[in-house]
């Protein structure tokens, strides 16, 4: 029984694309909402202490934290090649890869609430999402140097590509892409790949973002 729990369109979508990759379909997706009472009942809880996506149930353990579960996934199934084991020349920037996306995303997560989740009397700070819209750019910048030829590493995709790559799908509401022509190019690569149309398609149209970009906002 392979169960995941999951947020669509969120970062749990990385262990679906995984999952795809590998020929694994979930034999149940357990859908939340941000923000929903289900995200703090037993279900969720019980496979995540902190109420949080993605986790997953797979060969009789539960598992949460994306980058945990795609590096379990690649060890425990190291035909696939998706991931770089100790001792391989990319092992170094193959870890540096999956902790780094989770920089990427905190930030992302952070223009999220601020944008998209602060309701009245709840004023998002332009301060606040003037930084954090510019740190994002500045880990933008970082990516664009770090693909290395079609994906981050020169020897072809990994578990890194769906951990960093799939932070492209969000940053683009925050941060004018312009400047970053290679990673245009890459997430072009990323989207055309069979799996991760497999598993946009069970996703569906996103409908987390109302509209295609978000400026800072103006104090006063």
């Amino acid at each position: 029984m392979t169960r995941l729990h999951h947020v669509p369109w969120g970062r749990s979508f990385r262990v679906l694309w995984l999952l795809q990759e590998m020929g694994i379909t979930p034999d149940e997706i357990i859908r939340y909402r941000i923000g929903a009472p289900e995200m703090r009942g037993a279900g969720l809880m019980g496979a995540s202490p902190a109420g949080r996506i993605p986790a997953l149930e797979i060969d009789g353990i539960t598992i949460f934290e994306s980058a945990a579960i795609l590096q379990y996934l690649c060890e425990t199934r190291p035909q696939h090649g998706f991931g770089r084991a100790p001792g391989h020349g990319e092992r170094v920037r193959f870890l540096e890869a999956l902790a780094f996306a989770e920089t990427q995303a905190s930030l992302i997560e952070q223009l999220n609430l601020n944008h998209l989740f602060l309701r009245p009397p709840a004023r998002p700070s332009a301060t606040v999402v003037k930084l954090n819209t510019l740190r994002l750019a500045d880990t933008l910048r970082a990516l664009e140097g770090m693909v290395a030829g079609d994906y981050l590493l020169p020897s072809g995709f990994s578990a890194a590509d769906a951990m960093l790559g799939f932070n492209l799908f969000a940053a683009p509401f925050y941060v004018r892409m312009d400047p970053y022509p290679k990673l245009a190019a890459y997430w072009a690569r990323l989207q055309a790949r069979p799996a991760f149309q497999a598993a946009a398609a069970i996703e569906g149209p996103q409908t987390f973002y109302a509209q295609d970009f978000y400026p800072v906002p103006v104090d006063g």
